[in-house]
């Protein structure tokens, strides 16, 4: 049986990633060791919460969240 992949950019380092899924946004968060705070999930130019199921065909963006002041 063929895994379900997902593509997740990962936009501060330029790489593009292919993620076993289904998950949740704090799943694949936690499965690419990143703070949750600290970052913020796309798709579809739409932003996510950490509860939000991410599908297999799902292509997503990851940022880092800057702040400055």
């Amino acid at each position: 049986m063929m895994p379900f992949l997902m593509k997740v950019h990962l936009t501060t380092t330029g790489k593009v990633l292919d993620l076993d899924g289904p998950k949740t946004v704090h799943q694949l968060l936690t499965t690419l060791q990143l703070i949750p705070e600290a970052h913020l999930v796309i798709r579809d130019d739409t932003l996510l919460t950490e509860d939000e199921h991410l599908q297999p065909s799902d292509s997503i963006e990851i940022r880092s969240v800057i702040s400055g002041g």
